[in-house]
Parts: C-alpha cells; structure tokens; sequence
C-alpha cells in the first residue's frame, strides 16, 4: 500500500525522535556527534555570492529534469507539517511556511501555541515558538531504472542562534529507507554546513557511523543565495556547494545500501533539540531560510 505523504511525516515525527536533520529514531537515543568528534572537510569551499545554476549543463549531457518548483505558484507539491517534534523547542505551523514574491519563506517565530507535547503525547505543552516544514508529495530514488539523481536547491540559509536549516530526503520506515542530508547549517554559524546519511536493516536502527561531515565555506550562507546540489548515484554521494564539487560520500560505507530506496525530500527550520549542546532558551533568536528552487534531476 502507498503511504502518503502526510502519513509519512506522522508517522516519523511522532514515532521518532528527532536526530540531526531527522523526525525519527525509536528507543534508543543514538546521541549526537559533538563537533569535536566530526571529521572536519581540510579544505574550505569557494562560494559565489548569488551564484545561479544553469540547468542546461545537465540537459545537454543526457540529464532529464522530473521535478522543478520555483515557487511562483502555491505549495501544491509539498506537505506542510503541523505539530511537535520530540526534542525541539518548537511547533510547526503551515502558516510559517509562505511563499512571497517567488520565493518559499520557512520562517521562526516567536509565537506560543499550547499543544499535545512531542515527547508525550497526553501531556499538554507550551511552545513558545513556531517554525515551518514541508516534505515533498513525490518519491525520488537512485535506481536500476534512473542510476543517477541530482537534487538541487537554491537557498539563503537561516541565521539566528538556536536554528538550523535543513534540506533532506528521507523514506518511510526509517533507516530501512535511507536518509540523505543535504545541508544542515546552524544559525549560529552559518559558515559552514554539514552532511549525513542513514541506512539500517531494521526500523529505528541506524548503521551509519561514519556519515557525518562538516563543510566549512569561505562565506556567510545567510547574506547571498548558494545552490547546494548532490548527485546521488549507487555507489556515492557528491556534494556540490556553487558547482563545485566539496565532498563525497562512497561505496566504502553503506552508500550503496540507499540504491533502489524511495524517498521524499524535505526542509525545515527546527529549533535547538539535538542540534545544539547546551542550548540557552533565552537566546533564541528568530530568522527564515529563502528557498527560491527545488529541482531533480536523473539520469542513466
């Protein structure tokens, strides 16, 4: 049976706990990589302010585009999540996820909203601020039948202490399905951004260990727009930040367990949880990540 798109986003933000870009992760809390602890790109990527990707670069190598919203019309293609996510401080709100002017706005508000809580369910909470996410109504995998997929956004990333802004995909069952994490920058430095995948034979156990990278970048990713592009292929994950290529992630790992796995892409700004050590509720600041493009492409 299809799993919709709404169910899927129920199912992982209240059956999981929320853990480094991701609604999920059952009994066991896996803990979070401390940055001491998470290898570190030697190199610093090159950015270019409003940098524009030229999609015929693509098309005219034998890449087909399946999927391509600008924002310039409604949110038609997304599902915008409501409600709580286990270990973060606030609550989304379809309203908190606008498109203005060609341009989707997931912002951070402070706002309080009394709700059932994300840790538990019979237990009423107040949360003091309100952010947007919204997951994709389509499917996208690496597969026998498109061997190569490249997700593309282009993005101003939120700045604001306690935020992290996050581009993701992610299939039902988690990790049977796989997670690939595209970006996830925190608010409090925003020059540098991390990656991570997921990958477990059984629901609610990851086996990935060694997934987590961090990108630091010679620019702030809040003041200009940058296109973050990764090519998802059967044996890699190439991580592009303004065309050019910053990372890879190989068959050397688990890569190849994601091959053939369906899964629906995402953004959100949560707030604090896993994200942060330490987290000082009082200094939460409020902010928006600017997306002007979601793309796909595939190849063979």
């Amino acid at each position: 049976m299809k799993t919709s798109t709404k169910s899927l986003f129920l199912i992982l933000s209240v059956s999981f706990v929320s853990f480094l870009g991701c609604k999920k992760v059952a009994s066991v809390d896996p803990g979070t990589p401390k940055k001491t602890q998470t290898d570190v790109n030697p190199q610093i990527a090159t950015t270019i302010c409003d940098y524009d990707f030229d999609e015929t670069t693509l098309s005219t190598n034998g890449w087909t585009k399946v999927f391509d919203d600008e924002f310039t019309g409604d949110l038609s293609n997304w599902y915008a999540y409501t409600g709580p996510v286990r270990n973060e401080l606030q609550y989304y709100k379809p309203d908190n996820a606008q498109i203005v002017n060609g341009v989707l706005q997931l912002s951070v508000k402070q706002q309080a909203v009394t709700a059932q809580s994300g840790e538990d369910s019979t237990v009423q909470k107040t949360y003091n601020f309100t952010s947007g996410s919204i997951v994709s109504n389509s499917t996208f995998s690496a597969s026998s039948a498109t061997p190569k997929v490249r997700i593309i956004a282009r993005v101003k990333v939120a700045s604001g202490y306690g935020l992290v802004s996050i581009f993701e995909s992610y299939g039902t069952d988690w990790p049977t399905n796989g997670q690939i994490n595209y970006f996830q920058v925190e608010g409090n430095d925003t020059k540098e951004y991390f990656t991570n995948y997921f990958y477990g034979k059984h629901t609610g156990e990851n086996l990935v260990n060694n997934g987590f990278y961090a990108n630091p970048a010679d620019e702030d990713l809040s003041t200009c727009w940058h296109v973050f592009m990764t090519e998802w292929t059967q044996n890699s994950l190439n991580y592009y930040l303004d065309g050019k290529l910053v990372e890879s992630k190989t068959a050397s790992d688990l890569v190849p367990f994601l091959f053939g796995k369906s899964e629906n892409i995402a953004l959100s700004v949560p707030i604090g949880g896993l994200y942060y050590e330490n987290l000082i509720p009082g200094n939460i600041q409020t902010g928006t990540m600017y997306v002007d493009y979601v793309k796909v492409f595939t190849s063979h």
